[in-house]
């Protein structure tokens, strides 16, 4: 892909991260995208999801996994709604990987990735 035509549209779940290493979709289909760079360590994250953790050293949070199945979409799709970075946009994006979509936060209601690089 061109310069000209990654700045076209907007950027695609499937373009961010490393998917050629990731899990089989059908085994783990959704995956989280986090934008580390503007979470500020509120931990709301934390203590709605299993997946999210404080890390002591940095004050800031992380996921233990980036790839899951249906059996941990609730918990992290709650932790991306409560997460207050970028006045409440959230700095925590859970994709569907077979639709290629955010769906949350999704503040554009349409799947586009609400990140902001």
């Amino acid at each position: 892909m061109s310069e000209s035509e990654e700045s076209d549209g907007p950027l695609r779940p499937s373009e961010v991260g490393d998917e050629a290493n990731a899990p089989p979709v059908d085994e783990k289909p959704y995956k989280i995208i986090f934008e580390a760079n503007k979470c500020f360590g509120a931990g709301k994250c934390a203590e709605v999801a299993d997946n999210w953790e404080m890390d002591i050293a940095s004050g800031l949070a992380r996921p233990k996994s980036y790839y899951f199945d249906e059996d941990e979409l609730e918990e992290n799709v709650r932790a991306a709604e409560v997460c207050p970075a970028k006045k409440d946009r959230g700095v925590i994006h859970v994709i569907d990987r077979r639709a290629d979509e955010e769906i949350s936060p999704d503040p554009n209601g349409d799947g586009t990735l609400s990140v902001d690089w």
